[in-house]
């Protein structure tokens, strides 16, 4: 795998170059000063992977983000000094296409440091490589209390990934969910952003947004977000769990693992929307939907960060309709209403 640098810290930038070097199966494509740089060695010299910092000067790592994507779209990784002081900064680049983010390695003072970036990039590779996308079986989670109980007539279940943050508080803050009405939002994001992702969005919208610990219903008028990197399933008793498994899933938590447990437990209406995000996850979880009796949205190509998973979707046959962002709320707004 061939991996640009953007970072104009000279440690920031040798600590990573160091850790590349250390794996035989990845190497360093080119090291770029600014955002400027950066998006021009995208162009003349595509790499598979950049890791990419917020803060540098000429051009930001954010709009760098958005230039790359616009121009010579790859895989980004957020490497950032304390990513979490810049909550608002990182899901602005996670908006702008970023996959995903971690701490600069030379600057985290753990030993850990190396290994969890590694582990981002072995990640990424998987990615990038097209791997393998599973719906998960039936999870044996606790199964007490009515299916999401009585308040629930309607279940929204959106999966986002590349470029999800922004493009979901764009469709929520055009469409609020009615008072018999959850939503529930499995975004690609490292459990140690979950919360932060939560609070963010609920910023965002005119919404309560909370994060999902597991053990609780579908809540109405409320968006609820998946929390941890286990994967989180509806049980048969309406009830909220996470699973570690399946264990060789390479997106974590897994929009097909929860879009399959919905297909699988969930009798009443229910809705199942996959936007923008790099990949195939959710693909076949929106086609179980689909075949379960369930409403299936796909974003559009033109509304979409990445179109990957959509198209996924739509080569599938998954979706019965394929929507812009402004578009899937309009569709919304007007099936509530009818449904109320």
């Amino acid at each position: 795998m061939r991996i640009g640098i953007a970072n104009d810290s000279p440690t920031a930038a040798e600590a990573l170059r160091r850790v590349i070097s250390s794996h035989s199966a990845y190497r360093v494509a080119w090291i770029a000063r600014n955002g400027l740089d950066a998006v021009r060695l995208c162009a003349d010299l595509p790499p598979d992977l950049v890791l990419m910092d917020l803060n540098m000067p000429e051009l930001d790592g954010i709009e760098a983000t958005r230039q790359i994507m616009q121009r010579a779209p790859c895989a980004i990784l957020v490497v950032t000094a304390a990513p979490q002081d810049n909550v608002n900064a990182v899901f602005r680049a996670l908006g702008a296409g970023a996959l995903d983010v971690t701490a600069t390695p030379v600057l985290l003072g753990q030993s850990g440091g190396e290994a969890a970036l590694l582990a981002k990039i072995r990640t990424i590779g998987k990615l990038i490589g097209g791997g393998r996308t599973i719906i998960g079986g039936a999870a044996d989670g606790p199964a007490s209390g009515a299916a999401g109980g009585d308040a629930v007539k309607h279940l929204v279940a959106i999966g986002a990934s590349t470029g999800g943050p922004m493009a979901l508080a764009r469709l929520l803050s055009r469409w609020q969910p009615p008072a018999d009405t959850a939503v529930v939002v499995v975004q690609h994001i490292d459990a140690a952003f979950a919360d932060q992702m939560a609070k963010w969005l609920g910023d965002q919208i005119p919404v309560p947004v909370r994060a999902i610990a597991g053990g609780e219903a579908p809540e109405p008028g409320v968006v609820q977000l998946a929390r941890t990197n286990d994967h989180l399933y509806i049980t048969p008793g309406g009830r909220f769990c996470y699973d570690s498994h399946p264990r060789d899933e390479i997106y974590r938590p897994s929009i097909d693992v929860f879009f399959g447990s919905v297909a699988l437990h969930w009798e009443r209406a229910a809705t199942g929307i996959l936007l923008t995000g790099m990949g195939r996850d959710g693909a076949n979880g929106l086609l179980a939907l689909r075949r379960s009796g369930k409403t299936t949205i796909a974003q559009d190509e033109a509304s979409s960060a990445v179109y990957g998973m959509p198209k996924a979707a739509a080569e599938l046959g998954a979706a019965e309709k394929i929507l812009s962002l402004d578009s899937i709320s309009q569709m919304l707004l007007g099936r509530m209403s009818g449904l109320a």
